[in-house]
């Protein structure tokens, strides 16, 4: 039992990544169906941590469409076609001005999110010396991994979504949270042996 608990906390520390805020340039909201990390990263912009949001999202490969809010569909119903549609509207509720959101609405997996949102960057002349991550607790090592190398020279601070209904505390306890949390680890290492390796047999592009 005590070699269990170890791997389950080497798990746990590994998948739920999360630090302070700092003052940044931007704060990056990759695509997601959930008004959490969206609500996280208004609160950290009328906080002044950043000047300017950067969601991403166009909606999952494997769906192909935008399924609507996850959760509290009663104050979010807007006929949303992408994610970023969504996570812009989540903002504009929660208090950010549509002036201090940038726009990335083709991204259709995590790689993606980090990749086209430093086009949008780049289009705009805005350089990113450090940022903040807004994600679900669960989703905080992969978008790490990808915006980490994407941006290479950009230190990063993982600010996850609260009251997220799969967090480092009770993602174990319901089959839910153990086939969300063992799958990010099974991406986790697919992934990075593609980021390592490039496309071969058995290794699959995100």
């Amino acid at each position: 039992m005590e070699i269990f608990m170890k791997y389950l906390q080497a798990v746990t520390d590994f998948i739920f990544v999360e630090d302070e805020p700092e003052e940044s340039d931007i704060i990056f909201v990759p695509g997601n169906t959930s008004p959490l990390p969206s609500e996280r990263a208004a609160g950290l912009y009328r906080d002044g941590f950043a000047p300017r949001i950067l969601p991403s999202g166009r909606y999952q490969k494997v769906l192909g469409y935008f399924p609507g809010p996850s959760l509290k569909q009663e104050q979010y119903y807007g006929s949303y076609e992408t994610e970023w549609d969504f996570m812009r509207d989540v903002l504009l509720q929660n208090g950010v001005p549509d002036t201090a959101i940038l726009k990335e609405n083709m991204a259709q997996y995590t790689l993606r999110n980090a990749q086209l949102s430093k086009e949008v960057l780049e289009l705009a002349h805005i350089k990113v010396h450090r940022a903040i991550l807004c994600c679900n607790p669960y989703h905080a090592r992969r978008c790490l991994m990808y915006y980490s190398m994407v941006f290479p020279n950009t230190k990063f601070l993982v600010c996850p979504a609260k009251d997220s209904p799969v967090t480092r505390d009770n993602w174990q306890e319901s089959e839910s949270g153990l086939k969300t949390v063992l799958g990010e680890v099974e991406r986790c290492g697919r992934q990075f042996a593609f980021m390592l390796c490039g496309p071969q047999e058995g290794i699959f592009e995100p």
